[in-house]
């Protein structure tokens, strides 16, 4: 009997031990994400986790949220300034790349992905992706694109039509349009302030000229086209009444408010898109930005994936693994059609389960032909301090503190101090 019980205890010992062993064996990605988006994330990143470690069981992917994109990067500046665990991966802002890269956060994915798989990211996401950080001549790829979204205008296709209107082709149209359809219950056109130079950039290139270059040392604040593009709005609530006074601190207010016909129109994110149109019962359409004689424009934006400096070789092997499944035709395709971030892989657009979403929801397949249109978005040398300066000019302006033309001629003067450094 005594024999029986040791043997029992044996074999259990054993059994533990095994189990130890695998689960030190299993390699840990943790990625940093933003949970301050419109979308249950964490249900759907979940989901994920389960269907990737089912096929990878040597690995365990944990993803820890961080608040906002912001968020994510005061996390990882304090985590490798304190020498604490750092994460393998990061969400973060696809603009932010500079400063990360400056601060050695960060390292290239290029090791990690082939010219083929990266053919067939669309050009407009990878376009702020590269980086010469050491000044070899050649970019290197700091920013794998995921999620990524436009800005549009949506609009009340319905109401529209039930006061023979047509979609705002211009700006005149724009202004006109959002006159007529305000009431003493309903705005005609809402423009969140919460992110000044992301609504402001797509109005500039309307006007013929947007607010950054090919340079990441250089912006055009004070360029007529900026002027003339906040001055207009301005004009929206001093000549035509079609949208509150001064600053709109309701970027997250916006889209419910669209939904529940207290706006006409908005001008926000695709993100924003599977809540609005489950929330609406009225037609909804969207389209980018009109421009000041014609046309439509807009610019991208959101996050990319970005590789954590300073782990180690297994570590960082397992993440870009995972980053290249994460943004695999099929998983960018449910990422679009379950948080209204578009896909980021032009094959893709090929697959039966987007074809038929985006017959079902037209909306999504607009959202994407913006892309044809879309500039660059603000993304330069000391990006923080260089937007804090054009905010804060664009914002006083809003409030009636500053005159357009002035206050941008401040605004470019600061930046250009600020970017001096580099040039």
């Amino acid at each position: 009997m005594k024999v029986r019980l040791l043997l029992i205890v044996a074999i259990l010992v054993t059994a533990l031990g095994v189990s130890s062993a695998a689960a030190q064996d299993k390699t840990v990605v943790t990625i940093y994400f933003p949970i301050a988006v419109d979308s249950p994330v964490t249900e759907i990143l979940d989901e994920y986790t389960a269907a990737y470690e089912a096929e990878n069981p040597d690995v365990d992917i944990v993803f820890s949220y961080e608040g906002g994109y912001t968020d994510v990067q005061t996390k990882l500046r304090t985590v490798a300034e304190g020498g604490g665990d750092l994460p393998a991966g990061a969400i973060m802002l696809a603009t932010d790349i500079f400063d990360v890269a400056n601060a050695g956060l960060v390292q290239p994915w290029d090791a990690y992905v082939d010219e083929d798989t990266l053919s067939d990211y669309f050009d407009v996401w990878l376009s702020n992706s590269y980086y010469d950080a050491d000044g070899d001549g050649t970019g290197e790829l700091y920013g794998l694109p995921f999620q990524r979204s436009t800005v549009l205008l949506y609009y009340n296709a319905t109401l529209l039509a039930e006061n023979n209107m047509e979609p705002p082709a211009n700006w005149q149209e724009l202004a006109e349009d959002a006159q007529t359809l305000t009431t003493d219950t309903r705005w005609g056109i809402l423009i969140p302030n919460s992110w000044p130079y992301w609504e402001l950039q797509p109005f500039a290139l309307g006007a013929g000229q947007n607010l950054v270059g090919d340079s990441d040392t250089e912006v055009f604040f004070n360029s007529d086209a900026a002027v003339e593009a906040l001055q207009y709005w301005v004009d929206l609530y001093t000549v035509y009444n079609a949208t509150p006074a001064g600053v709109q601190n309701n970027w997250g207010d916006a889209p419910g408010l669209f939904a529940s016909g207290d706006a006409a129109m908005i001008v926000h994110s695709t993100g924003s898109m599977p809540g609005i149109l489950s929330a609406a019962d009225f037609e909804v359409n969207v389209s980018g930005i009109p421009g000041k004689d014609g046309g439509h424009f807009t610019v991208p934006g959101g996050g990319n994936l970005y590789l954590v400096a300073g782990i180690d070789d297994a570590t960082a092997q397992a993440m870009a693994d995972f980053a290249l499944w994460l943004t695999s035709p099929e998983q960018t395709v449910d990422w679009s059609i379950r948080t209204g971030y578009l896909p980021v892989r032009q094959s893709a657009l090929e697959l039966e389960s987007w074809t038929s979403y985006a017959a079902d929801t037209p909306q999504a397949a607009q959202a994407v032909a913006t892309l044809d249109s879309a500039g660059p978005e603000l993304s330069v040398q000391s990006l923080a301090d260089v937007r804090n300066a054009l905010h804060t000019h664009i914002l006083a302006v809003l409030n009636g503190e500053e005159e357009p033309q002035a206050a941008l001629d401040a605004a470019q003067a600061e930046a250009d101090e600020i970017l001096s450094i580099y040039q």
